[in-house]
């Protein structure tokens, strides 16, 4: 048996070599692997701990308002002034069917920047909030 490579004596080879395409879109897919998980950082907080948290999966879809620590408000990682908060957030989640909105807050941030944040997100309409934490991790025996 013998195989064909190119044609008639001399012929140019017509076939699609893939081989450097796979190459290629593998090196794509483990460069894509690698930079989404760093892409949704947000805002850099050091977030208060707590005991009683509960897990929550953060994907791209939640609305998230960050408190810094100089008391500057965000919004989905960007910056907003305490006036507009309430109608950014209304854009927000205009088109999203749960209307749930995340705070995170440093652990150094005023309490009145947090009440703040709350009140504009009430003016907004927001009823659920759910306030982010990092968990406790317990040295040694059982936590009160």
């Amino acid at each position: 048996m013998a195989m064909d490579l190119g044609g008639a004596k001399g012929g140019v080879k017509s076939d699609i070599n893939v081989t450097p395409l796979v190459d290629v879109m593998l090196v794509l897919l483990i460069i894509m692997m690698l930079i989404t998980p760093m892409l949704n950082q947000g805002v850099a907080v050091r977030l208060p701990k707590a005991s009683n948290t509960v897990d929550k999966p953060t994907t791209q879809d939640n609305t998230v308002v960050a408190v810094s620590k100089d008391g500057s408000l965000y919004v989905n990682s960007k910056p907003v002034s305490e006036g507009e908060m309430a109608s950014k957030i209304t854009e927000a989640l205009e088109n999203k069917k749960e209307k749930v909105v995340f705070i995170n807050a440093d652990e150094e941030a005023l309490y009145s920047a947090v009440m703040t944040a709350m009140d504009q997100l009430h003016q907004a309409g927001v009823e659920d909030i759910a306030l982010i934490t990092e968990r406790r991790r317990d040295s040694g025996g059982k936590g009160n």
